[in-house]
């Protein structure tokens, strides 16, 4: 028999043109620096660009760990500049990090994009299925692999338009780090089940932008 619950039969299969509306639950950004990233007391003296802010749910994480956090996206969601990151003419090297959840279908826009205005690095937050595919091995992970590919141990539910406490998801995510400082290099580093340790109920308050 089929298997309809609706954490296996949601999907997140979007338009072309679809804005991918997916706010990430700040536990999932915090997972990032916790386990992957680290160095927190050098992060407090570095800056971070997050270019597909959304409501700004994974910026004002951010923010508990950068000293300086700069917010756009391309749509007007009420929080940060409204920009399109791929044709903003932005100096190289313009911030230390760029850290986002993009648009699935411009994922590797955004990463190339990040690696020339990011001094240290690119953290993109993606479905772990976009390690597959012989057209981005070829025009990216055989050029230049992410120095971690890091699988959450467990779910982290996305939903469309707001975050939900209780949402339930089949599909499964990871950050994909490049750090053009580590001498260490790709890497699998799982993040291990971390969500009870590093969610906060505060995370879920209804924002007014």
């Amino acid at each position: 028999m089929q298997n309809t619950s609706h954490a296996v039969m949601a999907q997140r299969i979007e338009a072309a043109d679809s804005l991918d509306d997916f706010p990430t639950p700040p536990w999932a950004t915090r997972a990032l620096i916790e386990h992957v990233i680290g160095q927190e007391d050098e992060l407090t003296r570095m800056s971070c660009w997050e270019p597909a802010c959304n409501r700004g749910f994974m910026s004002r994480t951010l923010e508990e760990y950068f000293q300086t956090v700069r917010s756009s996206d391309i749509f007007d969601y009420r929080y940060g500049e409204v920009e399109d990151f791929l044709t903003a003419e932005v100096p190289a090297g313009s911030v230390d990090w760029v850290i986002t959840n993009p648009p699935f279908r411009l994922a590797e826009d955004f990463i190339q994009k990040g690696l020339t205005v990011a001094r240290r690095g690119v953290a993109v937050l993606t479905r772990m299925v976009y390690v597959e595919g012989v057209g981005r091995y070829n025009r990216l992970y055989s050029v230049n692999p992410p120095t971690f590919y890091s699988p959450f141990s467990e779910r982290v539910p996305m939903v469309k338009g707001r975050l939900d406490k209780k949402a339930s998801t089949a599909t499964g995510y990871c950050w994909l780090v490049w750090d053009k400082h580590a001498t260490a290099s790709k890497q699998v580093l799982w993040i291990p089940p971390c969500r009870k340790a590093l969610e906060k109920d505060t995370d879920y308050l209804l924002r007014k932008f």
